[in-house]
């Protein structure tokens, strides 16, 4: 099998060496015909179609931005004991979506709020958010805090 492989003609072909000579074919303009810009160098006419609308604006534009889609800023546990701990967020207030607007603390375009259990939270908090995480939930209730979920 592997003799009758090596026995082929000549599989891989030289290369043709353009603009060497009348006789070989490729020699004068070595094959890019005479004048305009594509005999010149350095040019590179890339999805340029004549005129033509190209390709790249013919077809539709995919994918879908939904105008009702809804914002969900994410807070973590952590996150909001560094802000108590800072006196950014007084722990004994309620902690809602308009408050975190307020103080700049989430982005003013966001609709929902997550919380998320990662960290550690040692004041005794009231939370009012939309989502909240599992392991969220545990740790507040562990300290004594509370959250309310809005539907």
């Amino acid at each position: 099998m592997i003799t009758q492989l090596n026995n082929r003609e000549k599989i891989n072909k030289s290369k043709i060496r353009v603009g060497r000579g009348i006789g070989s074919g490729k020699g004068k303009t070595s094959g890019r015909g005479v004048k305009g810009q594509k005999s010149r160098s350095g040019v590179a006419i890339k999805s340029f179609e004549g005129g033509q609308m190209p390709l790249y604006r013919r077809l539709p534009k995919r994918g879908f931005n939904s105008i009702s889609s809804e914002t969900v800023a994410i807070l973590n546990l952590e996150k909001i004991q560094s802000y108590i701990d800072k006196k950014r967020i007084n722990g004994s207030d309620l902690i809602n979506v308009d408050l975190l607007k307020k103080l700049k603390i989430i982005n003013k375009n966001s609709t929902k709020l997550k919380i998320l259990g990662q960290g550690e939270i040692k004041d005794k908090i009231n939370i009012e958010a939309n989502l909240a995480s599992k392991s969220a939930v545990e740790k507040l209730e562990k300290i004594g805090g509370s959250i309310q979920l809005k539907k």
